[in-house]
């Protein structure tokens, strides 16, 4: 067994995270105003240097059995910083939202306005309409803390957001026009892509701007950082759903509740709620394939289950299935404004096929199935306590590494610590369930399911 102090820093590799005065080396520093805010305590280790990192993997096998990975990789910690690189008085901030809803979009709109104003000292922030569409289409609109009061208690977004509208030099040029200086983006996978592009081109033009992602996604599938904002809340508002599905099939002869939920290329929402709920005798998700007839079948396992119970809850995401459910040639190719493949209703389908099984092989036997999809009423509900208080945190650190003059990156918690990571490698990066690890074998154990694995 190795010996823990022979344990070596030495092989570190700290990710770069791209600074203004890399391309424009004369720009001049402040002091941070936090120096004379009343409300903070300026103790030593207050003030973040480079030389505070976090680790991206954070457990090591002293056996040696599994190898870590080599070199381990790290990234700048979030936090306010000594030296400013923005003189708030001439900071022109503009924030806008991307893609779909999210609970918990308002709060971190509230914060970044809040932050900026009473930590910074900065009085032009402005909301950006629409999405990416929304810096060419619509004229911005200027924020302060009084009008976002109480915003975080509204779920939706109060500046509105749409899919698509991207349009480079459109963008861009707008930022110019405008006179905007720090851009705060929010958003999921496609807007972060969209993000690495104007952070790309703002330092092609050699622009004295710094641009950061906000990732928002109430899949939980954004890589590298430990969860989404809206995430929990999700979760938390998928057990109604599963609660209510339960009752239907506990009160009908022969009943299933059939519930689909949000996850369309990660089953994170249906596993925690199923984990959660211990009412969901079956979680179908995108990592796994599963299949209807046969042994070691849907059907079969249903059929046992009935019999057993009288009863089932299914629970199945959205990205669940695609490869079985029957398509048309323009179904194969049919994409939505945000360029991702239309997804057929799983649900509908499942639905579908299980009253026909039926009907085929207990022509005589009552059956009752309902289908409930809460997938709007998730995605529209205001953020719940947890969320709200990782929105702020979320909003602070992306204030403080603007502020410092970093750009490119987004901000969120590794391994519980929150740190600054390049934008391009979250725009790459995919947050997959993991079905060999102790969390899926918990859910399979919780349900008794079949591992849909042809005999």
């Amino acid at each position: 067994m190795a010996n823990s102090s022979s344990i070596s820093l030495s092989n570190i590799q700290l990710q770069h995270l791209t600074h203004i005065t890399d391309y424009l080396n004369t720009l001049q520093n402040y002091t941070n105003p936090l120096d004379k805010n009343p409300f903070y305590h300026i103790v030593p280790g207050f003030y973040l240097t480079p030389a505070d990192i976090v680790l991206r993997n954070n457990i090591i096998d002293l056996s040696g059995t599994f190898q870590s990975p080599t070199p381990s990789l790290a990234y700048h910690r979030a936090g306010p910083r000594k030296q400013i690189l923005f003189n708030p008085s001439t900071v022109k901030a503009a924030i806008v939202t991307c893609g779909g809803l999210c609970p918990g979009l308002n709060t971190v709109i509230r914060e970044l306005v809040v932050g900026l104003w009473e930590l910074y000292g900065v009085r032009e922030i402005f909301g950006i309409k629409a999405g990416y569409r929304g810096f060419y289409s619509y004229e911005p609109v200027l924020l302060n803390p009084k009008m976002v009061d109480d915003w975080h208690k509204r779920g939706g977004t109060v500046l509105e957001t749409s899919r698509g509208g991207f349009d480079l030099n459109k963008i861009v040029n707008a930022i110019q026009d405008h006179g905007f200086n720090q851009v705060y983006i929010i958003g999921g996978d496609g807007t972060m892509r969209g993000a690495v592009k104007i952070f790309e081109e703002v330092k092609q033009r050699k622009l004295y701007i710094s641009v950061v992602g906000i990732p928002k996604t109430v899949d939980n599938d954004v890589g590298i950082i430990d969860r989404s904002f809206g995430f929990q809340t999700a979760v938390e508002m998928a057990q109604q759903a599963i609660n209510a599905a339960h009752v239907e099939a506990e009160s009908a002869v022969n009943g299933i509740g059939l519930v689909k939920l949000m996850g369309r290329s990660t089953g994170h929402i249906a596993l925690h709620a199923t984990l959660s709920s211990r009412d969901v005798d079956c979680c179908l998700i995108p990592e796994i394939d599963f299949f209807l007839e046969g042994k070691g079948g849907l059907l079969e396992f249903l059929e046992a289950r009935l019999k057993e119970s009288g009863h089932a809850v299914l629970v199945v995401a959205e990205g669940a299935g695609q490869d079985i459910i029957p398509r048309t040639e323009s179904q194969k190719t049919e994409k939505d404004e945000s360029g991702n493949l239309v997804f057929l209703d799983v649900g509908g389908w499942l639905k579908s096929e299980l009253k026909t099984w039926w009907s085929r092989d207990h022509p005589n036997e009552l059956f009752t199935i309902k289908y409930i999809d809460p997938t709007y009423m998730i995605r529209a509900v205001p953020a719940n306590a947890t969320d709200n208080s990782y929105c702020t945190l979320l909003a602070h650190s992306a204030i403080h590494g603007v502020m410092a003059g970093y750009t490119g990156f987004v901000c969120g918690p590794i391994n519980g610590n929150y740190a600054y990571i390049p934008v391009d490698e979250v725009a790459k990066a995919k947050n997959k369930v993991d079905t060999k690890d102790h969390k899926w074998s918990w859910v399979r154990s919780v349900s008794n399911q079949p591992d849909f694995i042809r005999s």
